[in-house]
């Protein structure tokens, strides 16, 4: 199947849906981004239910002062945190990590995925950081070979977002075994990584539309990561049994939650007693079989697969579908 090489459809509201490169081996790229962009630094503007800060915290449902103790959280690509109206600095608060898809931002993943209201709910502290921009002015991740560092710039994304990490670390006061990482396409990518890379920082992750290195050897985790795929069959960008994009490959969603049930000393064989269950809003039914690795694992290990049935890149996902992330990262704190 031949995809066009470069496509882009504007929407109404300015939102892009962008598909750009692509060949008989290439599944391409297709994410949300906007007309005129709004990704230089990281974060969301404040929302009724909480407040965001760009490191103090300040006073929880009033202004910050956007500087952490010792500087911008995130250096020169700065990040805003969002802090749950219940934050208190007495109490170790968990922490979410939302990455974008490639040419998306933070602002746009979160308008999409619409997580923000679950982490208030929750007393999730919550930041949604941007990646560089590449030749073509779209932002991305360089995550693993095939996604998405598509003109090989120089810059260490998984370093980056450590230090991100810790200096949230160091302004609030962060929960050390919940620390969650969660994204889409490239971000889904990216989370892999930060397993694989900070494997003694993230307790668990959550990856939509993503996969893990092509190589085993490139994922050297030194801990349990808990991990969550979750992914449409009928994807036509991040294929859901593998494929390439500009001629880099990476591993099917099975295969990626079968390394990480090796990885965490689980069995490779999926108990399918839960069943299916309904998470996104327009696909009729109990679309999503739920695939669960977690026989004979290390303490904190485990891995998850939920497998839309008929769904596209960007699934239309149902309130269930936010409540049951959630529930799945808070089941998988560091032992």
């Amino acid at each position: 199947m031949k995809h066009p090489s470069s496509t882009a459809l504007t929407l109404s509201g300015g939102l892009l849906l962008l598909a750009c490169g692509a060949d008989t081996t290439t599944a391409g790229f297709h994410e949300l981004t906007t007309a005129s962009s709004t990704s230089g630094a990281g974060g969301m503007g404040a929302t009724a239910a909480g407040t965001t800060a760009s490191g103090s915290g300040g006073d929880v449902g009033g202004p910050s002062t956007g500087t952490g103790p010792h500087g911008p959280i995130g250096g020169d690509r700065p990040v805003n945190v969002h802090v749950p109206p219940s934050y208190d600095p007495n109490v170790p608060t968990p922490l979410l990590i939302l990455l974008h898809g490639y040419s998306a931002n933070g602002d746009l993943q979160e308008f999409y995925l619409d997580l923000s209201k679950e982490a208030d709910a929750r007393g999730y502290l919550y930041a949604t950081p941007n990646g560089l921009k590449d030749k073509q002015g779209l932002n991305f991740w360089n995550a693993t070979d095939a996604c998405c560092n598509i003109n090989g710039i120089d810059v260490d994304d998984s370093a980056y977002l450590r230090q991100v990490v810790e200096d949230i670390e160091t302004a609030f006061n962060v929960d050390p075994k919940r620390i969650f990482f969660a994204g889409h396409s490239n971000g889904g990518f990216m989370s892999h990584r930060m397993a694989c890379d900070h494997a003694d920082k993230v307790a668990a992750i959550a990856s939509l539309a993503g996969a893990t290195h092509l190589d085993p050897k490139d994922c050297k985790p030194t801990e349990t990561v808990a991990t969550l795929n979750i992914h449409g069959t009928l994807d036509g960008i991040i294929w859901y049994g593998g494929g390439s994009l500009l001629g880099n490959s990476y591993p099917g969603v099975i295969e990626t939650s079968q390394r990480w049930a090796t990885y965490n000393g689980c069995s490779t064989t999926a108990d399918t007693s839960p069943g299916s269950m309904n998470i996104e809003a327009v696909i009729l039914g109990k679309e999503t079989k739920v695939r669960r690795y977690d026989i004979g694992c290390k303490p904190g290990g485990m891995a998850e697969l939920w497998s839309i049935q008929a769904a596209s890149h960007l699934p239309i996902f149902n309130g269930t579908f936010r409540q049951k992330v959630f529930d799945f990262l808070e089941a998988h704190p560091k032992p």
